[in-house]
């Protein structure tokens, strides 16, 4: 495998690479403008065509900085750029609103960040909430009938990717080549939480894809539907997926898209095979119980 340039930190050149030459106007989203240049710095939202067809962008920035909040820099979703997230996200409901279904605009997520890295002002503010909220507003729109595509250029690690990529319906990634990393978090930080050495968990890593980063062990996880091998394949792999993504909602197989939809991909693929009996026990246990706190009537 002959690696490529990295496109780590390169979320506003991704933006060009995927969207349709000249069509992406940074700020605006429906009805709703972006004026405020200080706020939530780190996160570039806007309105571009992909292959004709009207998108909501969403990414975050790796060049940039937030002055307000030290730790926010380097692609690190903060607390304002969570918040800026999900207006865009909800800027894009109200303007579809009555819309059909075949007609809602797509998200379209362009991934590369480290984590969130929230630092004491942040925690007290509530970061939790702002990240809560952009995961809410995904899964909103997606609910909705918005097709969500994620697209991971760089990093995709911690809860910065649990709310800005795995609400979507589907997930992309740039192969192994690219450096693309795709985790939980660092096996540093991993052997401190669990208190295995280094060494061991470096060993798992190799063979399973639980503890490893990169893109093909998630692909086997079910986490990324496809791997894209080329910066230029970007655009039409993201183009299909948006494609099959309608279609699928228009039949109404919601549950073959999304976090369940993974979840039986990576089922599919061998790599998740105790997810559905654990699924299966949950059900049961739960049938045993329920009864004593929501009693039939």
């Amino acid at each position: 495998m002959e690696m490529q340039e990295s496109m780590m930190g390169r979320g506003r050149d991704a933006i060009e690479m995927i969207v349709d030459a000249g069509s992406f106007a940074e700020g605006t989203v429906g009805t709703e403008a972006f004026a405020d240049p200080e706020f939530g710095p780190g996160a570039v939202v806007g309105t571009a065509t992909v292959q004709g067809t009207l998108c909501t962008i969403i990414a975050s920035d790796g060049g940039a900085m937030n002055e307000k909040f030290p730790v926010v820099y380097a692609g690190i979703i903060g607390l304002e750029e969570g918040y800026k997230m999900a207006e865009a996200v909800y800027a894009s409901i109200a303007a579809d609103a009555e819309k059909p279904l075949a007609e809602k605009r797509p998200l379209v997520l362009i991934v590369d960040t480290p984590g969130n890295g929230p630092g004491k002002v942040e925690e007290i503010f509530g970061m939790n909430k702002s990240t809560a909220a952009y995961q809410l507003a995904l899964a909103e729109a997606r609910l909705k009938g918005h097709p969500i595509i994620a697209m991971v250029i760089g990093r995709a690690i911690s809860g910065a990717f649990l709310c800005h990529g795995l609400q979507a319906d589907a997930i992309l990634s740039l192969d192994a080549q690219f450096g693309t990393m795709i985790h939980v978090m660092p096996l540093t930080s991993v052997s401190r939480i669990i208190r295995k050495d280094l060494e061991t968990l470096e060993d798992l890593s190799k063979a399973s894809a639980v503890f490893a980063a990169g893109p093909r062990f998630f692909h086997s996880l079910g986490g990324v539907e496809a791997l894209v091998e080329t910066v230029e394949g970007m655009r039409p792999a993201i183009a299909a997926r948006i494609a099959e993504v309608r279609t699928a909602k228009a039949e109404g197989r919601q549950d073959d898209l999304g976090p369940w939809g993974r979840g039986k991909l990576g089922e599919a693929r061998g790599g998740r095979t105790e997810r559905p009996r654990v699924i299966a026990l949950m059900n049961r246990e739960f049938a045993e119980v329920a009864g004593r706190y929501a009693p039939a009537r």
